[in-house]
């Protein structure tokens, strides 16, 4: 993915900036043992604050983790979305963060004048950003996004020195989980409905995911079964189709979320043609128009449960 480059005038802005916040800062925060944790990341370990208080995220993944262990971070990153933050965070919550642009293109020099203590990404976003993003401070980077997302959030709790708070997160989604499963019926009951999830995606085909995804996970934990469609999904990740194959994604449930103009993206094209109303799920009224915010783009354990409660009251009508 393209990382932002910097002119000869954002480079002098940055060093200016660096100035400012004192270049002895960032070399402390890590060069000095007193007060300082080794954490293991996809970039080697890295000597992180032992308690940072001024946090910048990069991604909607470090975003979540960050409100979910209760850290309030100074600086983040905007989605592709109206409303910058993705909406199914609290308010509250992630008022006042300060925007430092676009997820694939940050302002480093933005993120520099914050003058943060860690800097959390992953590599699949920001590695080429990541020599000019850790003389600005600390930079824990996990290797991907999506799929490793638990794993992931592990790393992000090292980073902020919330590893038992991390502990107790992880306890509640799984007794979370375990309680849909069984307002489902049980175990048998939730592996016997085989469920889908489909993303109509401006600019591109139609996404039917796989079993190797952040939204996929959750539906494991619950014990959902998934339709063999599931296991065509390139790398695990999705099986892309155009509308005039969409009577592929027929399940006993269809979840489906829509990313940009509805129109554009072909779901008003397809959920209205006659393939769409002849699949087994749309007779039987069991498909679900869900937030794409929330179940696609946010990646965490804030957005996790709510989707489980969203799979609970959907499944049990």
């Amino acid at each position: 993915m393209r990382s932002r480059t910097l002119t000869a005038t954002a480079t002098a802005a940055l060093a200016l900036a660096l100035s400012a916040c004192g270049s002895g800062d960032a070399k402390d925060s890590t060069g000095d043992s007193s007060g300082t944790r080794t954490v293991k990341t996809a970039m080697g370990d890295v000597k992180v604050p032992d308690a940072p208080k001024r946090v910048v995220v990069l991604d909607t993944a470090e975003l979540d983790s960050a409100i979910t262990l209760g850290v309030k971070p100074v600086g983040a990153t905007h989605a592709d979305v109206e409303s910058g933050f993705l909406n199914y965070l609290p308010k509250d919550e992630v008022k006042g963060i300060k925007d430092v642009g676009a997820m694939m293109t940050p302002n480093v020099e933005a993120i520099a004048e914050l003058k943060p203590d860690l800097i959390l990404t992953s590599k699949i976003r920001h590695e080429k950003l990541y020599p000019q993003l850790s003389e600005i401070a600390p930079t824990v980077m996990t290797e991907n996004t999506g799929y490793p997302w638990k794993e992931n959030f592990q790393v992000h709790a090292d980073a902020l020195g919330k590893k038992d708070e991390a502990k107790k997160v992880v306890a509640e989604y799984d007794q979370h989980a375990s309680d849909v499963t069984k307002a489902l019926g049980g175990d048998a009951k939730a592996e016997a409905t085989e469920v889908n999830v489909v993303r109509f995606v401006e600019g591109a085909d139609i996404r039917i995911y796989g079993k190797q995804n952040y939204i996929a996970t959750i539906l494991k934990d619950v014990g959902l079964g998934r339709p063999a469609v599931a296991d065509k999904a390139k790398d695990g990740f999705s099986y892309d189709v155009s509308p005039e194959k969409i009577d592929a994604a027929d399940a006993d449930v269809i979840f489906h979320s829509t990313y940009g103009d509805p129109k554009k993206a072909k779901e008003t094209q397809t959920t209205g043609g006659s393939l769409w109303k002849g699949m087994k799920a749309v007779k039987d009224d069991k498909v679900f128009a869900v937030d794409d915010q929330l179940w696609i783009q946010g990646i965490g354990y804030t957005a996790a449960n709510k989707i489980l409660d969203e799979l609970q009251a959907d499944l049990t009508k």
